[in-house]
């Protein structure tokens, strides 16, 4: 004969459950009573048992009582439930794993350096927050007259994810693009101030950007070239100049005065891909250094200009 009802006694006994526990579930609506008996005695439904049973599984897996509240009471389903908390253990191992890759990159050295690094990777604890700071930072840094659909191409490439399973040199370098941007100097090198038609000037510099990325892919050194005159002529449009030598030598020394920073940010995020192969900012330098080597200024492999800046 199925049965109506169970005392909380019954429940208890076949649960492993404390008397006292069942009660408090009952008490914060984990499990509806059916009825009291003529001596006032809680009763529950048939299906109690099942549903204490399912409790005791969600317990198991340290699921929080407000959590199984909801699921008890319809208004989430056990999927929706497994999804959140899911969602929930891999953001608490990111951290983790952000922590440990920040303890290694800080035992690795010593001294000023310890220091520094201290002060560097303390800016990207909070992951979230830090990407957010760092797409920021370009948004403010690009000119406010660049088309959104250029400052949208730059920013996809220059802002990287940070690393799901960061090492200590992936964590560093993460860390390392959110003190360039945050340098005074850093802003300097996409002012152009002496020129107006900005957004003409970036699109070409991308084009010239995308001639030179199959040779930078292919290990060529930087060099004279379609790639280069494309990028020189630019910047001569861009001033009103024509591109005689005599402008990119001019050229050619403003550049190699304002890059280090630039630089060494799209180095980090090379350290920072998924995968080998050259970016926006990469080809970009490939072209500065094709234009200052070839005019007799300097090279930047050799370390290019001593900046008074250290990051």
């Amino acid at each position: 004969m199925k049965r109506i009802t169970w005392t909380i006694g019954e429940l208890a006994q076949h649960t492993g459950l404390s008397v006292k526990t069942i009660r408090y579930y009952s008490d914060i609506g984990l499990l509806p009573m059916a009825e009291r008996s003529g001596g006032g005695h809680r009763r529950y439904a048939p299906d109690a048992l099942e549903q204490l049973r399912l409790v005791q599984r969600l317990r198991a897996l340290d699921t929080p009582i407000a959590t199984i509240t909801d699921v008890a009471t319809g208004e989430r389903g056990i999927g929706d439930l497994v999804a959140d908390e899911l969602g929930l253990v891999q953001r608490k191992l990111t951290e983790l794993r952000w922590r440990e890759a920040t303890l290694k990159a800080l035992d690795e050295c010593s001294g000023p350096e310890r220091l520094r690094r201290l002060e560097v990777l303390a800016r990207v604890q909070q992951l979230p927050e830090a990407h957010g700071d760092l797409v920021r930072s370009w948004q403010r840094t690009i000119p406010s007259s660049i088309p959104a659909r250029l400052v949208d191409h730059i920013i996809a490439q220059a802002v990287p994810d940070p690393p799901s399973d960061p090492t200590a040199e992936t964590a560093l370098a993460y860390a390392e693009l959110h003190a360039l941007t945050a340098h005074p100097q850093f802003p300097v090198y996409w002012v152009c101030p002496n020129v107006r038609d900005k957004a003409s000037l970036y699109s070409e510099l991308l084009d010239a950007s995308d001639l030179a990325d199959s040779l930078v892919s292919a290990g060529e050194p930087p060099q004279p070239g379609e790639a280069l005159d494309h990028f020189s002529e630019a910047c001569a449009r861009s001033r009103h100049e024509d591109d005689t030598p005599g402008f990119r030598t001019f050229m050619g020394a403003q550049l190699w005065g304002t890059i280090p920073l630039f630089q060494r940010y799209w180095q980090h995020v090379a350290t920072l891909a998924d995968e080998p192969g050259p970016n926006l900012g990469i080809t970009h330098c490939w072209l500065v250094e094709a234009l200052t080597t070839s005019t007799g200024v300097g090279s930047l492999s050799d370390g290019g200009p001593q900046v008074a800046f250290q990051i």
